[in-house]
């Protein structure tokens, strides 16, 4: 008999609440993105009048809940899932390939929307993308990976049909707006590369009734430490994850037996911070051979040419954690956000340094064939600043650059990374504000527009369309976003190049020059993008090479 799944499990993606939000505003979510792509498959069917009936017969009969079921994978959806069209029910299943015949059980159907969502049993049949051994043990369980049973080129083939599909589904642009997407750049690490990881633990049965009766709460045993199970809301036991870095690896470890040696002081479950920290030591003759003999088990040797470098993972969320970029140094709150693969770093900077100016490869093609242009860009202004990532890096490249952030926190270890970077002062520095008045905060006489390039790195959620909306009376030269969800991308660089909807301001002011993606997170279904934008011809200059734009970037058609 099958297994029955708990009561509410598998509603991590389709949970509704009795009071829902509206917004004409795609956010991104994996419920908009999958449903996307499940309507695009069912409207590329094509059947005749007799199959049509009989496929709504069919769908009236779906298989019972918990029923198994035999399924020929067609596609992939840009969350990862498999997706299989049987009688014109859409089946979405994880952990499969194109190609795939796939045993799955069925544990819930949308019949409004002809789909139906199944746990992954066994393969029947392979795909011919299903051709790597995963390497971690709990592949099909975790819902960490997605992507560990396919190799490596085809998981990037992929991540660029999903940036393709994000413009096409959530930019509202017509195609002839959106640029051809380059292919995605890969990750040098494609496992050991996760700088952080978070497992968690929950309270035992009977913790939330102990301690409202006053008592202390008690652990039969020590609770499964790790991830979540695939489609549920229950922790899976995981003492190992291959994509974390090799310090990061000994630290989990190390936390799962101090936390079963102290289980009884927790009074609730619990979320470990795991994140790597490097120190960076000059190379002397003979250290390296000398530090492997003293190296502690906590801890990690590196030879980097002329360093060396001792990495740890530190559990402190109020610690202050150290990264090196390139020879850039970035310190952070172990607990606060930073990149979690910087293998890949070095790469995505130096990207954009090749295509930021206006005298990019992509720049020069667009201006009447011609192979050289002047640069005229010499500021940078870098929204969503964080502790300074892009800022520092890229700040060599301008005599202006300014970080702004609404977390005084993080501007605070901003101007500790650049002084520790010895940037010079006059020329970088960084404030706090609001997204949504962060341009009232700019000297328009130190970035005047037509100089100006802004940086734009948000949160997943995107920019909002305040953030939008004083970005184009800004009216910088050029923009580079940068996102960590495409498809929120896709959303405001719509905005950026469309109009926002119901305003009555100017359009087409930009253009997309490039789009690509990097892939951040080898294995799962995440893909990072970065489009560069520039003014359409004449915003920025008038025949005459002059400036057209008034500093304070008021912009007509």
């Amino acid at each position: 008999m099958a297994q029955k799944r708990q009561f509410n499990e598998g509603k991590r993606h389709f949970k509704k609440s009795k009071k829902q939000k509206t917004s004409t505003a795609s956010e991104g979510s994996n419920e908009e993105v999958l449903l996307a792509d499940i309507r695009n498959l069912l409207k590329d069917v094509k059947i005749s009048d007799d199959e049509a009936t009989a496929g709504d017969e069919a769908v009236k009969q779906l298989p019972e809940i918990h029923a198994e079921v035999d399924l020929t994978i067609s596609e992939l959806s840009s969350t990862g899932d498999g997706l299989a069209l049987e009688n014109g029910q859409v089946y979405v299943v994880p952990f499969a390939t194109p190609g795939d015949v796939v045993t799955a059980r069925v544990y819930k159907h949308f019949e409004e929307e002809s789909y139906s969502l199944a746990d992954f049993v066994k393969v029947v049949k392979a795909g011919e993308h299903r051709t790597e051994e995963p390497k971690c043990q709990y592949f099909t369980k975790c819902s960490g990976c997605q992507f560990q049973h396919m190799p490596y080129s085809y998981q990037l083939i992929h991540k660029r049909s999903i940036v393709e599909k994000a413009y096409r589904n959530f930019s509202k642009l017509p195609a002839s707006d959106v640029p051809t997407v380059g292919d995605t750049i890969g990750s040098p690490l494609q496992y050991g590369y996760r700088t952080k990881l978070t497992p968690h633990f929950d309270a035992p049965p009977g913790g939330r009734r102990d301690k409202r009766n006053g008592h202390k709460v008690t652990w039969p045993e020590v609770p499964p430490i790790g991830f979540m199970l695939k489609g549920t809301r229950k922790t899976m036991d995981i003492e190992d994850c291959p994509i974390g870095t090799e310090a990061v690896r000994i630290g989990m470890k190390r936390e799962r037996k101090r936390v079963a040696e102290n289980i009884d002081s927790y009074q609730k479950g619990a979320t470990l911070l795991l994140r790597e920290n490097t120190e960076r030591i000059e190379k002397v003759a003979g250290m390296i051979e000398e530090d492997k003999e003293t190296e502690s088990k906590d801890e990690v040797i590196e030879d980097r040419d002329s360093f060396v470098h001792r990495k740890t993972c530190i559990t402190d969320h109020k610690a202050v954690s150290t990264e090196y970029i390139d020879d850039y140094r970035l310190d952070n709150p172990a607990g606060a956000f930073f990149q979690n693969n910087n293998s890949i770093l070095p790469v995505v900077t130096q990207y954009i340094r090749d295509h930021i100016l206006e005298d990019s490869p992509e720049a020069r093609e667009a201006v009447n064939g011609s192979s050289e242009t002047s640069p005229k860009i010499k500021n940078m202004i870098d929204a969503y600043c964080g502790s300074g990532f892009f800022t520092i890096t890229l700040s060599s490249m301008f005599n202006n650059s300014i970080g702004i952030d609404i977390s005084g926190q993080s501007i605070d270890f901003a101007s500790k990374n650049a002084k520790l970077n010895k940037l010079p002062e006059e020329g970088t520095h960084f404030i706090a504000a609001d997204a949504n008045h962060l341009f009232a905060s700019v000297d328009t006489k130190k970035f005047p527009p037509a100089e100006t390039v802004v940086v734009i790195d948000p949160p997943r959620k995107g920019c909002d369309e305040g953030f939008i909306r004083q970005l184009l009376s800004y009216g910088p030269a050029r923009i580079c976003y940068v996102s960590c969800n495409v498809h929120t991308q896709a959303r405001d660089v719509g905005w950026i190049v469309g109009g926002l909807p119901g305003d009555e301001g100017p359009k087409g002011q930009y253009e997309i020059e490039s789009l690509r993606g990097f892939d951040f997170f080898p294995q799962t279904s995440h893909v990072e993008g970065v489009a560069i934008l520039r003014k359409t011809a004449g915003q920025v200059e008038s025949g005459d090479g002059t400036v057209a734009n008034d500093q304070e970037g008021d912009k007509t058609e």
